[in-house]
């Protein structure tokens, strides 16, 4: 940790996701997709970082990280993060991570899976290269979806929701496994981004590549 920032304001976005607006450090620059670890500045948590992609466009002033509080963990850092005071400071690294955009190709993302993805399509849209990207995003409510309405906008038809818990009009009750792949896309030589709980991204992996997906096709966090 070696950068000093400043939360400016935050707000929930589902029912346990929220959007943090943080200080940018002068000449400070992220390939979308990379990540970066936060930890709080306190005490006892300042060893405790924890690792987040930021959402926002390389251009903007400020940074914003989409983070998902896990009730669950009684002490956990997304936790505290989500109950942070005002004036409270945190301690950033420097980017890293295998995450890029290669070239078009299919995201499948599962839950906060999606954050790497939302900074990767929010430059594309900008861009004007969104039209050869297909989204697959695996939640298991409609409530868990983080920025449905803008993911839905951005890809149409191409942005394809599933949920495993329920039945919604709109989603998929499906769960991302060989079979849906196999019904789902045509093409398995172009490339494919899987970002997610472990399992899952294993599971994604060895699906798509029973399908004929070579390992240099595949980018996810190795």
């Amino acid at each position: 940790m070696n950068t000093t920032v400043t939360p400016l304001m935050s707000q929930f976005v589902t029912h346990d996701v929220k959007h943090f607006i943080v200080s940018k450090p002068a000449g400070f620059s992220i390939v979308p997709g990379q990540g970066l670890e936060l930890a709080i500045n306190r005490p006892g948590l300042i060893e405790q970082g924890r690792p987040f992609t930021p959402t926002s466009l390389a251009a903007d002033r400020v940074l914003e990280f989409t983070i998902k509080g896990y009730a669950d963990h009684a002490d956990g850092v997304t936790r505290l993060l989500h109950q942070l005071e005002p004036g409270a400071e945190l301690l950033m690294s420097e980017p890293f991570g295998t995450i890029s955009y290669q070239g078009p190709g299919v995201f499948i993302a599962g839950g906060a899976g999606i954050t790497p993805f939302l900074a990767i399509l929010r430059d594309l849209a900008q861009r004007d290269e969104l039209e050869r990207q297909t989204l697959i995003f695996s939640n298991k409510s409609p409530r868990d979806v983080i920025c449905e309405k803008e993911l839905r906008h951005l890809l149409g038809e191409r942005c394809r929701l599933l949920c495993t818990g329920v039945e919604a009009p709109g989603y998929a009750h499906r769960r991302v496994d060989r079979a849906y792949l196999q019904e789902t896309v045509t093409d398995f030589d172009q490339r494919f981004y899987v970002c997610g709980p472990p399992p899952f991204m294993d599971a994604v992996n060895a699906a798509l590549t029973e399908l004929g997906a070579t390992s240099e096709s595949l980018v996810f966090e190795r």
